[in-house]
């Protein structure tokens, strides 16, 4: 087991309402989804969405904030069937999607902590 996916198992172990995490470091990108989640979006899309739109957004709320805002440490995305929590970090990001019922940001420091 490498280090990506013991991150990942105590991500999801975090809650039973986590159904996909991906950790992008290093230009290395390993994702996983929960056994049986209902309405997944497709692994090629989500695999296009970590290497290219993730980062993107990431960017773009860090030069935002960092005008004059104090910096930007996360996006949170509110998909029709989950919502997507991505987290900046030195050497990449870390996403976490949540049931619609949960609220990703109380999550932010139990999953940097767990980084």
């Amino acid at each position: 087991m490498t280090q990506a996916d013991a991150t990942m198992d105590k991500i999801f172990a975090l809650r039973p309402t986590i159904r996909y995490v991906a950790l992008y470091r290093g230009g290395e990108l390993q994702s996983r989804q929960r056994d049986g989640v209902a309405g997944a979006s497709a692994s090629e899309s989500d695999h296009y969405e970590e290497l290219f739109v993730n980062p993107v957004l990431l960017k773009l709320a860090r030069q935002r904030g960092d005008l004059d805002c104090g910096g930007a440490r996360f996006v949170v995305v509110g998909y029709g069937k989950f919502h997507q929590l991505v987290v900046d970090l030195p050497d990449g990001h870390v996403s976490v999607c949540f049931e619609l019922a949960e609220n990703p940001i109380a999550y932010v420091e139990r999953i940097l902590a767990l980084l």
